[in-house]
């Protein structure tokens, strides 16, 4: 599996989530609304959720073992880290 696209959106507003990512697997698959989040222990990926009717929150999508999330997590990182040290777009 190869990671051949990854696209982050930074939030903007003070808050735990600091970007939301889309990632490309393959060229063939892709995974929307991975966030990344401000934990105790630093930046990590929370993949994409629902809830559920009994209130927790359920993923949508997931890596079946922690190598592979931990590869995941890793890529998305370091694109987040290079977004950055990008200026800021002003739309108008």
């Amino acid at each position: 599996m190869i990671i051949t696209d990854v696209r982050v959106r930074k939030i903007a507003k003070e808050g735990k989530m600091k970007a939301i990512v889309s990632i490309t697997i393959d060229d063939e698959f892709v995974v929307h609304d991975i966030k990344v989040i401000e934990g105790e222990k630093g930046l990590f990926i929370a993949m994409p959720s629902k809830k559920a009717t009994d209130g927790e929150y359920r993923d949508i999508a997931h890596p079946i073992n922690s190598a592979t999330r931990e590869n995941i997590q890793s890529i998305i990182l370091q694109h987040y880290e290079k977004a950055l040290l990008e200026p800021e777009t002003v739309e108008v």
